[in-house]
């Protein structure tokens, strides 16, 4: 596995990759990796020849007061993990080149980005779709994996792709779980016992609704309401937002028809987690 740090090498690789034929998959994170990261590696080893893994904690995603300097890193243990899950190129770039002095130009997503997270972490999604445009032109990929676990991002990512003509095929892996259902998450380790404990009620919340489905429910509010209440019985959860939605247009739904995503995002003590289930109805 080689290591980039330099912006120019990672395209003039990229370019040469091309020109031999290879078909470049791309992992896009931020680090401090967990299953559900390597999940993606390995899943890009399948669909490419020859995978590049992007570690970039991007300052531009994060609002004021939110968690950037205290964000995990540690790059030696990312570093083996990823060449030990199928990363032939680790691509590290340092702020300085992303965001030279000066940098003035951001890739908006209209509509797609005013909800959900996009309404709670005002700027987040511009900052996301940002990095992951230029990530795109430094890498130059085939193929880019991401998770379903930020749905609303994966499908924002769609449509930058499908706009901009990148060609780049998005593919979204599934969700990856711990033993009792929470969602991997790098922010999971921010939580105390009491909390980590709790935060199961994410999952069986998404479960609640997903058996309330089965049932023959389709009222939008009956099967928020139901999640809410299994979540604020916790003590240390707070509620963000529980949501019903379109699953391409992330238009909210009165009644459930079609493919619905369901997410949520709730804060136990200083973790803000998020989880979501996609259903057709």
């Amino acid at each position: 596995m080689r290591t980039l740090i330099d912006i120019v090498e990672m395209q003039s690789m990229a370019d040469g990759l091309r020109k031999q034929g290879n078909r470049i998959g791309f992992v896009p994170t931020m680090g401090f990796f967990h299953e559900g990261h390597l999940s993606l590696m390995r899943k890009a080893k399948e669909l490419s020849d020859v995978v590049v893994v992007s570690l970039f904690v991007n300052p531009a995603q994060f609002g004021p007061g939110e968690d950037f300097e205290e964000y995990p890193r540690d790059e030696e243990r990312d570093s083996m993990l990823a060449m030990k899950n199928g990363c032939d190129v680790l691509f590290v770039p340092g702020v300085e080149g992303m965001y030279p002095k000066g940098y003035a130009t951001y890739v908006q997503v209209n509509d797609l980005s005013t909800v959900l997270c996009g309404a709670s972490r005002p700027g987040h999604f511009q900052g996301v779709t940002t990095v992951v445009t230029k990530l795109f032109n430094i890498v130059k990929p085939h193929v880019a994996i991401f998770g379903q676990k930020d749905a609303q991002q994966a499908i924002i990512i769609r449509r930058i792709a499908e706009d901009l003509n990148y060609g780049v095929d998005i593919v979204i892996a599934p969700i990856v779980r711990e033993s009792d259902g929470l969602a991997m998450s790098s922010r999971n380790m921010y939580l105390n016992r009491k909390e980590r404990a709790e935060a199961v009620v994410l999952h069986q919340s998404l479960l609640e609704a997903e058996k309330l489905i089965a049932a023959g429910e389709r009222r939008a509010h009956v099967i928020r309401e139901a999640m809410k209440s299994l979540i604020t019985a916790k003590d240390s959860a707070r509620i963000d937002y529980v949501s019903i939605l379109d699953a391409d247009t992330l238009q909210p739904l009165d009644l459930l028809q079609g493919r619905i995503l369901i997410a949520l995002a709730v804060r136990f003590g200083k973790a803000r987690l998020i989880d979501n289930t996609i259903m057709t109805c």
